[in-house]
């Protein structure tokens, strides 16, 4: 049975960046050494290599910030990044082209671009995700991906929890773009990256569908794919951020 290709890209890395040793890049990433050889060996007891899961992936982007996410994840590209890629427009664009592993969400009123390097932030490391929608600029993005013929995006962050599964899975990568929290600016019906605060202060994210609420024109309904999650209504004066789902991709490990 070959190595799968997700573990092969792993063998790559620790060649090019710790010269073959897995003792320095399990040091470097923070994940055991047993647990980085076991990439390459097949498990007697099930006869298949392990699976390259999310914690590893990224360990590996957030430590090597010269290594192309989209190489690692899908394989596309090469394995250095490359330059920040300017916007392109793509006027003939009609029609999404998915690549695998990649859902895109487009409007009718979306213009397509043919390349764009959509920068892919870590909120968990980031003071606030408050702090992208006001000022994106401040915040340093630990890589950018690229997805052709996709409406234009300000951000890409992983997505936790799984209030949107099966639809999102936690570990999984959503592109938005930044609307001012206005009711004028919301397309009912579409999905949401929301930022809410409660009357103490406290601030909660989260992906959900926004709907109209039936409590008046001043609120919106927050409702999960999730079937075992509640919907909710809130104010307007709670949500401090809100940015439209354009697109998301996830990492499937073959077996």
């Amino acid at each position: 049975m070959e190595i799968p290709v997700e573990n092969q890209r792993i063998r790559t890395i620790i060649e090019l960046f710790c010269d073959g040793s897995e003792n320095q890049f399990s040091k470097e990433i923070g994940i055991s050494q047993p647990r980085i050889n076991r990439l390459f060996h097949l498990d007697v007891r099930n006869g298949k290599y392990p699976v390259v899961t999310f914690d590893i992936i990224k360990a590996i982007i957030n430590k090597f910030v010269g290594l192309s996410a989209e190489w690692l994840i899908t394989g596309v590209g090469e394995i250095r990044k490359s330059e920040s890629i300017p916007y392109v427009e793509h006027p003939e664009s009609k029609e999404v082209v998915e690549e695998p592993g990649s859902k895109v969400f487009k409007l009718k009123t979306d213009h397509l671009l043919s390349r764009q390097a959509v920068p892919l932030y870590d909120i968990q490391a980031s003071a606030s995700i408050v702090s992208l929608f006001r000022d994106a600029a401040k915040e340093k993005p630990i890589d950018h991906i690229s997805i052709p013929n996709l409406p234009k995006c300000d951000g890409a962050i992983y997505v936790s929890g799984d209030s949107m599964y099966p639809l999102l899975k936690s570990g999984d990568i959503i592109m938005y773009k930044k609307l001012a929290p206005s009711i004028e600016n919301i397309f009912w019906g579409e999905m949401y990256l929301v930022s809410l605060t409660n009357d103490d202060g406290d601030e909660f994210v989260m992906v959900k569908w926004v709907q109209k609420s039936d409590q008046g024109i001043e609120y919106i309904k927050l409702v999960s794919e999730n079937r075992h999650h509640q919907s909710k209504d809130f104010h307007l004066k709670n949500v401090k951020g809100l940015a439209l789902i354009k697109a998301s991709v996830r990492v499937n490990s073959m077996y």
